[in-house]
């Protein structure tokens, strides 16, 4: 890449939940902007008005020769494809080997489909285990074919967990009664999705960030249950009565609950019970924090996020 000219990006799944954050994020801040879209699946109007300033490439992530050559296209790959396709990240890694291996000079780098808790570092119970396991072995997969990589673990997203404060099956926050799982201490970190855009794209270009987890593990997101409650109850001016459900008591209702639930629920357990995105700390050896390398990034906090419900 030649001096400060910005990357070309594609994206792989960019029409999903989180990737059109990224993609309006990697629009926004120059990048050209490609995402891999079927032909078939621009007849969609809800998928083909994605975005100004975003070109399609024809290709199929299960048709490896259109896939090496849209890789062929960009300078990085950011996939942002859902759990159901999170295995099939092989067939992206092996085009990526493919396009690196010609004897030109690449500048390159993947980020594969991660965006929640870092899952080398997780203490989770099925289903979660299992979610999380795929993911760790598409990592091992990228360092074992040497391909340059960063790991996006941005916890929470903001717009699933805050709306109804984790209450299972609510379409509101709470106003009487909170259930919190746990003794409601862990902390967790909650993030808006255009926050987790802006973070991912400005490390796209950052030497820092090369074969490094991006936690995005601000400050003032990172909360416990119990601190999230006395948040929400100082907006509302009530005081909620407070269920506290016993871990063994939790881990009944996983066994239990038939998905999407149990995920729900096991990816709750290791984040609010047993603190998964915050009981260890980041060290400079294998990750760093998005809010201290970007300090000018104004990013929305969850006591400014939980206004827009009181």
């Amino acid at each position: 890449m030649a001096g400060d000219s910005k990357s070309k990006i594609l994206f792989i799944g960019g029409t999903g939940y989180i990737g059109k954050f990224i993609v309006e994020a990697s629009a926004k801040a120059g990048h050209p902007t490609f995402v891999l879209v079927r032909e078939s699946s621009l007849s969609n109007p809800a998928k083909s008005s994605l975005i100004l300033g975003v070109n399609f490439v024809f290709g199929d992530l299960y048709d490896h020769q259109s896939l090496v050559s849209a890789i062929k296209q960009v300078d990085v790959v950011i996939s942002t494809l859902g759990h159901l396709q999170l295995a099939d990240q092989d067939k992206i890694i092996s085009a990526i080997k493919e396009m690196l291996g010609c004897d030109c000079d690449v500048h390159f780098k993947f980020y594969p489909s991660e965006f929640g808790n870092d899952v080398d570092r997780t203490h989770a119970v099925e289903p979660a285990k299992s979610a999380f396991a795929t993911k760790a072995n598409v990592r091992r997969a990228i360092e074992a074919q040497e391909i340059p990589f960063t790991y996006v673990s941005s916890n929470f997203f903001a717009g699933y967990f805050l709306p109804n404060l984790s209450q299972p099956g609510a379409t509101a926050a709470p106003r009487d009664r909170v259930i919190i799982l746990g003794d409601g201490n862990p902390k967790a970190v909650f993030n808006k999705e255009e926050d987790i855009g802006t973070y991912t794209i400005n490390s796209v270009d950052d030497p820092r960030t090369l074969n490094k987890i991006l936690y995005i593990r601000p400050p003032a997101n990172t909360l416990s249950f119990n601190e999230l409650v006395t948040l929400w109850e100082g907006k509302i001016g009530k005081t909620l009565e407070r269920i506290y459900v016993p871990e063994e008591q939790l881990l009944k209702q996983i066994e239990e609950s038939a998905p999407p639930v149990n995920v729900i629920l096991s990816i709750n357990h290791s984040s609010y019970v047993k603190g998964d995105q915050t009981n260890f700390e980041i060290e400079s050896s294998f990750g760093v924090e998005a809010s201290a390398l970007y300090p000018d990034v104004k990013y929305t906090t969850v006591d400014e996020y939980l206004n827009q419900f009181v």
